[in-house]
């Protein structure tokens, strides 16, 4: 196993995306994980489309965005092994590393901005909670969607959970773009095939309802923009 914090990494010198590390890195200093919007005690929606997308205990897994989130003290309690976590916040992976102890060995923990992420091995699931809808410019948005084309393999499985139609302009101070499932598949493009879709509420630590959109893809085509792929 390879101890986590040897994966931490420096960001990249281009601009950062979706406020920076400063921006996060003062939230989840100033918060405790329990009081931010996003919390949830149990990633029961996450867990489900994990289920449905087949993979097994040995498939390569990456989280994008994790933040403190505890999908993967879930994931880790149902045996998967090759688990990856990327965040662009440095306190939010300090966090998760106290918060995993011992089980930390057994993740790889990274330190970057997604759009700027260059994956060193490909992964069977992409999971992304909570970033994509940040991603209002248009530049960062095709760049994320190269990372992810680099990262997942053919036959690969994308999570994608969004604000819905219905659910906050801004977030965290930060403006943010709703989507349906439509919309969003759209900007997937043809390579990915919904394979499914839903809308529903969360609701955050004061009680306010958030319209949330889960989506999961199924990545189509070759392997030639994943030279880690195999066949």
């Amino acid at each position: 196993m390879v101890m986590a914090a040897k994966h931490d990494k420096t960001l990249a010198s281009s601009a950062p995306t979706a406020g920076g590390q400063d921006h996060w890195d003062r939230i989840y200093d100033s918060k405790d994980p329990t009081q931010l919007s996003w919390y949830e005690a149990h990633p029961a929606r996450s867990l489900q489309l994990v289920r449905a997308a087949g993979i097994t205990p040995a498939d390569a897994i990456v989280e994008v965005g994790a933040g403190t989130s505890l999908l993967v003290d879930e994931l880790l309690a149902a045996g998967f092994r090759d688990l990856t976590l990327l965040d662009i916040s440095a306190a939010a992976l300090r966090r998760v590393r106290e918060r995993l102890g011992p089980r930390a060995a057994s993740v790889k923990l990274l330190h970057q901005d997604v759009t700027t992420f260059r994956p060193a091995q490909p992964y069977a699931l992409w999971h992304d909670r909570a970033v994509f809808h940040f991603l209002v410019e248009v530049s960062e948005r095709r760049r994320y969607l190269e990372v992810v084309r680099q990262a997942l393999r053919p036959g690969g499985q994308l999570i994608l959970a969004t604000f819905g139609p219905q659910g906050p302009e801004r977030c965290s101070g930060l403006p943010t773009r709703r989507y349906d499932a439509a919309t969003l598949a759209a900007e997937m493009g043809g390579e990915f095939a919904l394979a499914e879709s839903s809308l529903a509420l969360h609701s955050t630590p004061w009680g306010a309802a958030q319209q949330f959109l889960h989506c999961r893809f199924e990545r189509r085509g070759s392997s030639k923009s994943n030279p880690g792929a195999t066949t």
